[in-house]
């Protein structure tokens, strides 16, 4: 057996009595100010301890009186509370957390879904777009250009359709290697009305109904010693509609898509014209041009000056 005898834990009730004391002594400070000054008087603060317990029916002996004082002295039984600090801060936080952890959550789940949304959503989308854009003006849009090209080049009965085509290919495919999408496109848009040019057949023939005119005469602003004449005409498909083009106005130099417009011809074809409506109000002769399948142009059988006016 071992020569070292354990001192004996204090029993709970008096601990707890010992607490009481140092609780009360608190409570008193006029008491431990009075006197605790000097340790002669401890003895007399005991005794006044012992009397208010007294008072109070409790009984404490000596010894725990003593020890409730000396636990005072030591801050024994008192709560220090911890000096400020990052731990302390974060100590503060963990128990506060009910009421700023909801708030928290929520900016922080905002927060997430918002960057998940920007990094896996728009940002890919966003590199998909560029990337089919670049493939776009690299490989499709020079397809398109050359399925056009190869278009106009087996349907054209015309040198010039070829040549046009060929510049706008080229200068359309430049467009596209430097990134230029704008000047592509409008190589794609030329090749397209080139070839739609190519494919039309109509014939353009003198209106000669109730309400429009059949020709007129008008004097050119920069010229009003002279007169211009025009047959005002329109173009009929195979199956007699009536087709819109863009016509130049000689007069202003816009051009206009119009359904009938005036072509300017000699003053001998315009009186041959008049006189043939006067005979019996019928123009018989009245096939102006015809516009081939595979051709650019109007093959006129008439005279003309060529030019036109869309208003008058």
């Amino acid at each position: 057996m071992s020569d070292t005898t354990a001192t004996p834990a204090a029993p709970l009730d008096e601990v707890m009595l010992a607490m009481d004391v140092v609780d009360t002594l608190r409570h008193r400070q006029d008491l431990v100010d009075r006197e605790l000054d000097e340790d002669a008087r401890e003895k007399q603060l005991i005794a006044k301890l012992r009397d208010i317990y007294h008072q109070q029916g409790i009984e404490v002996p000596d010894s725990v009186l003593k020890e409730g004082v000396e636990a005072l002295k030591e801050s024994r039984f008192v709560y220090t509370p911890p000096k400020p600090g990052f731990g302390t801060t974060l100590a503060r936080l963990y128990v506060t957390r009910d009421r700023w952890g909801r708030w928290v959550f929520s900016v922080l789940l905002a927060l997430v879904i918002g960057l998940g949304g920007y990094y896996l959503g728009y940002k890919p989308f966003q590199a998909s777009q560029a990337e089919q854009a670049r493939l776009e003006l690299a490989e499709g849009m020079p397809r398109q250009m050359d399925a056009l090209y190869q278009t106009i080049f087996d349907e054209t009965k015309v040198q010039q359709a070829v040549n046009e085509a060929e510049e706008f290919r080229n200068r359309g495919k430049a467009a596209a290697a430097e990134g230029n999408r704008t000047g592509a496109q409008s190589a794609i848009d030329n090749l397209t009305k080139l070839r739609d040019t190519l494919r039309q057949e109509y014939t353009l023939k003198i209106v000669n109904r109730q309400g429009v005119q059949s020709g007129f005469w008008t004097f050119p602003e920069i010229n009003t010693e002279a007169t211009n004449y025009y047959v005002v005409v329109e173009a009929l498909d195979p199956d007699g509609k009536a087709l819109s083009l863009p016509i130049l106005n000689e007069e202003n130099g816009q051009t206009e898509t119009v359904d009938i417009w005036g072509v300017r011809v000699p003053e001998s074809v315009y009186n041959a014209v008049a006189a043939d409506k006067q005979d019996d109000g019928i123009i018989e002769r009245n096939v102006v041009g015809i516009k081939q399948y595979g051709f650019l142009d109007v093959d006129y059988v008439i005279p003309v000056l060529g030019g036109a006016v869309t208003r008058w």
